[in-house]
């Protein structure tokens, strides 16, 4: 096995190992699928389709093109908001705080850590019925939601009015942060699902970015109300093309009980004949498609709160599902991995106005919010190299590996975590803490960490979906609630941790904190 992957004798039908090419070049081993040429492929003839299709042309997997990127445009749109909205006054803090007269450490907890705590605890409810009622239902309250506390917000007139607000825009914001992937899987085929992760990621990165920057220019020029009222204007548009353009993606699929029937069914030795008997609705001639037998459903049908989807798995076996995936080594690992990568975002959006509104670099608030500019055009380079880096290698390495995909061919990209993200700290410890031109740790510095945290996010992400397809929504919200408890926690010690301890210890032991972990994906 290429990278030193161990087999399994154990399983007859590992998850995530699957045949991605044809490849005349080397064998599939035996407890794998031998004639991956009797399963669906790609228009092109070179990939195998995983997870097979159904024949039913309202499978989201058989969507036309243009239905699924408008999906994901949607998304996009939904998730990068969604990212603004929690560091949308970061440029202010230390304005704000004086405002609303509390402390610096005060506001951001409250601002951030309300939102957070309550963002964590609505990623598993949010699961737990999209699990039982489907992803649409939620994704629409949601939207709703997120518009009415938008509203809120800007028209508070008391701390304990914004702060509640911001609590109840935390719960609206879960499903676009842990849903999102999960429907990615269920439209997108495993050699596609990187690019559309990765944009995912760049999404939210540029909410994060792009939020603080807007807001900047807004606050100086008029106030932090218009500001927020500009966001309320944002998820109007975004529950405008949830409605439309996000429609129900859950739908119960035999294809992979079928493909492990297949996989196991090779040890007999009238695979042939039992395969034309018993499989035809798994051929795929690519010159002859078999006719769809099911009808489409109607467009407006489709734009109904709620299509009637419903999973019979037991209400309390649903709530303590995501749990058990606490036991698996790989959602432990990528949530690492992808806690750690955002709250750093989360921590220089946290504490850019506390760095650079004191000496020797006195920003105001529009300046302030310039910072992210850089960032933001990182994660667009970082996105750009996801696709090759997440989705090119795995492919190089299982067509290497005679076209039989192992999820571990996700893990090689996240050596970026290191080159990137870890120097990115070390030098922003270092010209900060030594007072040098703003322009090394917000050009140079930032960039590189929002660089690496892109493609590490997206190889945790994908990584978690291969190995575990069928349960993508609850293990994903896995790592959502544990990434927004750490950032919860952070909200409530990292403004003192840098007064107390120094901006260069702080991003020094980040640095330290990321290297540690990219290391790590060698015995994974």
């Amino acid at each position: 096995m290429p990278l030193g992957i161990l087999e399994q004798y154990g399983m007859e039908y590992i998850p995530g190992t699957v045949p991605l090419q044809d490849s005349g070049s080397a064998p599939i081993p035996d407890q794998h699928t031998s004639n991956p040429s009797l399963l669906k492929h790609d228009n092109s003839g070179k990939f195998v389709l995983v997870p097979q299709p159904s024949d039913d042309p309202n499978d989201p997997l058989n969507w036309p093109r243009w239905r699924k990127e408008m999906f994901i445009v949607s998304a996009i749109w939904g998730v990068t908001c969604v990212g603004a909205i929690g560091p949308l006054l970061a440029p202010a803090y230390v304005q704000l705080a004086e405002t609303w007269n509390v402390s610096l450490q005060q506001f951001s907890s409250g601002t951030n850590g309300a939102l957070i705590v309550c963002l964590a605890a609505a990623t598993l409810v949010g699961n737990l019925l999209a699990v039982q009622f489907g992803k649409r239902p939620v994704y629409l309250t949601a939207a709703i939601g997120l518009v009415a506390t938008s509203f809120w917000g800007s028209a508070s007139t008391s701390w304990t009015s914004f702060v509640a607000s911001r609590a109840f825009a935390g719960i609206s914001m879960a499903p676009a942060e842990s849903l999102i992937p999960a429907s990615i899987a269920d439209i997108w085929y495993v050699h596609e699902r990187g690019t559309r992760t990765a944009l995912f990621n760049l999404a939210f990165m540029a909410g994060v970015s792009i939020g603080p920057l807007i807001a900047g220019q807004l606050i100086q020029r008029y106030d932090w109300r218009i500001c927020s009222y500009a966001m309320s204007a944002a998820l109007v548009i975004n529950l405008f093309l949830t409605f439309f353009f996000m429609p129900e993606t859950a739908y119960q699929r035999v294809g992979t009980e079928a493909h492990r029937n297949l996989a196991n069914q090779e040890k007999g030795a009238d695979l042939e004949e039992r395969i034309e008997d018993n499989t035809q609705t798994m051929h795929h001639d690519q010159g002859s498609p078999q006719p769809p037998t099911i009808a489409r459903r109607p467009f407006r049908t489709e734009l109904a709160f709620y299509s009637g989807y419903f999973h019979p798995i037991s209400f309390w076996k649903t709530l303590l599902s995501p749990f058990k995936l606490f036991r698996s080594p790989i959602v432990l690992w990528a949530s690492v991995v992808y806690m750690t990568a955002i709250v750093c975002i989360v921590i220089l959006t946290i504490g850019a106005s506390q760095i650079f509104s004191s000496q020797p670099y006195n920003f105001g608030v529009s300046a302030v919010g310039n910072t992210f500019l850089s960032a933001f055009i990182a994660s667009i380079m970082g996105t750009v190299a996801a696709s090759p880096l997440v989705d090119g290698v795995s492919r190089f390495m299982a067509r290497k590996n005679g076209g039989l995909f192992e999820p571990e061919f996700r893990l090689p990209a996240v050596m970026c975590y290191l080159l990137f993200t870890a120097t990115g700290f070390f030098s922003a410890g270092q010209s900060l803490g030594l007072g040098m031109p703003w322009q090394i740790p917000v050009i140079l510095s930032f960039s590189f960490v929002n660089f690496g945290v892109v493609i590490a996010a997206t190889v945790a992400i994908t990584y978690t979906v291969d190995c575990h397809h069928e349960h993508a929504a609850e293990a994903v919200s896995v790592m959502v609630f544990l990434k927004n408890m750490f950032g919860f926690g952070t909200t409530y010690y990292l403004n003192d941790w840098i007064t107390n301890s120094g901006v260069r210890n702080v991003f020094f032991t980040l640095g330290g904190i990321t290297a540690a972990i990219t290391l790590s994906a060698i015995p994974m």
